[in-house]
């Protein structure tokens, strides 16, 4: 029966985080910048709430840095989500196509709409949705109509897709685009995870209606909570900011409302804190990837286990770093996480997989082969900016 050397993981994560720099959490802020002034700004200008210049401000950091015309910050990456799916369409008792291997965010954001959560596969190549085995199953299990692509077995519209960067990895979207134009159904992506991402070389949120990013205390970047929703649509742009200040109408005075909105808008402090860190999301992405090469190199060569690195299309923010068992030695991994987080060492399983989940067991659910093993085999290793920068 094939064993993991625990002894040479730990030596291993010893040349990467060495004794003296433990414990090493999975993945913590770092704040080295004007994070301090510009806060004490806000608060000395009493401007702290909804409306302040730092929103503007931060919303046009993040659109310069990502090329993408529209971006509304927002109170977090799961409110952000839910805006996105509202951009697309996505109404009550319709599905929306989400990887089991995400976040539960992903998940919870189609119930907000009243809409069904349907469960496809990832690929080990990009740890996302595999586009190949998504169109063969959508070929033998829907029918597109002049109303779009309904599921043959619940007679629901199959909606949305929303394929996830998972821990900052770039799904393989071209394909994906083209099953979105083949089964008429729309694209959104979670790119929560992803701000520093790049597909084909173009940064992630690109390719969709509407993404989403995340700024949480443990992101790249962070807001302390917060999030933005990105469009290349100007009209879009404008209803999500419509749609997240609770939809109410300019006047001078009068409290006047035409829709249903949400009270969803980042507050002008946590946009101050954002713009110091994006005014240094460049060296932070820099480390990160000094980060990953070191562990790279530390893991070469140990049997049973590799370090996983960026598609060929593809260059990661690598927010959270990944180590894979083998197969053989998938049963070593809770005895691996004891040991590392003995060892001053954070690490984490990946999630449970969405349909797992007792509010989730009766939705809709294609073959998981792939996502299964990597929720068995994957484990998420330390990967704050700061444990790679060059002085450190």
């Amino acid at each position: 029966m094939p064993s993991l050397d625990l002894n040479a993981v730990i030596n291993a994560f010893e040349i990467v985080i060495p004794k003296g720099r433990r414990p090493a959490a999975l993945h913590e802020p770092l704040f080295s910048g004007n994070e301090w002034s510009y806060v004490k700004d806000c608060l000395d200008s009493t401007w702290v709430s909804y409306v302040g210049g730092y929103v503007d401000k931060f919303e046009a950091m993040i659109s310069e840095f990502t090329g993408i015309k529209g971006v509304v910050a927002t109170v977090n990456g799961t409110m952000a989500l839910h805006i996105c799916l509202k951009l697309a369409g996505v109404e009550h008792g319709e599905e929306v196509l989400v990887p089991a291997l995400t976040f539960i965010a992903t998940a919870n954001v189609v119930t907000y709409c009243g809409a069904v959560p349907h469960f496809v596969d990832s690929e080990e190549k990009t740890l996302g949705i595999d586009p190949a085995k998504l169109r063969i199953y959508l070929r033998e299990k829907t029918k597109i109509t002049g109303d779009g692509c309904f599921n043959k077995l619940t007679g629901r519209r199959i909606k949305a897709l929303v394929p996830v960067h998972v821990f900052g990895h770039p799904v393989d979207m071209d394909p994906l685009v083209e099953i979105c134009r083949e089964f008429k159904i729309t694209l959104v992506e979670d790119a929560a995870e992803s701000i520093g991402s790049y597909y084909k070389n173009r940064h992630t949120g690109n390719w969709a209606k509407a993404a989403a990013l995340s700024f949480n205390g443990n992101k790249t970047i962070t807001t302390g909570g917060g999030g933005a929703i990105l469009t290349n649509d100007e009209e879009l742009a404008r209803q999500a900011k419509h749609l997240t200040t609770t939809a109410r109408v300019q006047h001078r005075w009068a409290f006047i409302h035409d829709m249903v909105g949400y009270n969803y808008r980042l507050p002008n402090i946590n946009a101050a804190l954002g713009c110091a860190q994006m005014e240094q999301l460049s060296s932070f992405l820099e480390s990160k990837r000094r980060l990953a090469e070191n562990y790279r190199k530390a893991f070469a060569n140990i049997e049973g286990v590799r370090f996983f690195i960026e598609p060929e299309f593809a260059k990661s923010n690598y927010w959270l770093n990944v180590l894979l068992l083998d197969e053989a030695v998938a049963g070593e991994r809770d005895r691996l996480l004891e040991v590392t987080n003995k060892e001053g060492i954070m690490t984490r399983p990946a999630w449970t997989l969405m349909h797992r989940l007792p509010m989730f067991r009766e939705c809709p659910v294609m073959d998981l082969t792939v996502a299964k093993a990597l929720e068995a085999r994957m484990i998420n290793i330390p990967s704050s900016p700061g444990l790679g920068k060059a002085d450190a």
